[in-house]
């Protein structure tokens, strides 16, 4: 038997990334500047992070125009969503293994 820690997922372990796919988790898709404050990080962070989440392929980038104004949403993919869910049962799993 392995310690829950080995499901713990390389891409979502660090804090931020992290918090961008919590944050997405709760909805179909988010526009880019309301992560940006719900995680309370720069565009710049956000922007670094964003690209590691779609290079691992958890993370969908759509880009359109409101009126004549450019915008940028951002979405888990299924693979994300599956990746986040088992990171976040892996951690769940490491508290209810320690001991009372």
């Amino acid at each position: 038997m392995s310690h829950p820690r080995t499901r713990l997922d390389d891409v979502m372990y660090q804090p931020v990334r992290f918090s961008i796919a919590a944050a997405l988790a709760a909805a179909a898709e988010l526009e880019f500047s309301t992560v940006r404050d719900v995680v309370e990080i720069s565009d710049s962070l956000l922007s670094q992070h964003a690209a590691r989440l779609e290079e691992a392929g958890y993370l969908r980038v759509r880009k359109g125009h409101v009126g004549k104004r450019p915008r940028t949403w951002l979405s888990l993919t299924t693979e994300g969503r599956a990746a986040f869910k088992e990171h976040v049962d892996a951690l769940r799993a490491i508290v209810e293994a320690a001991p009372a």
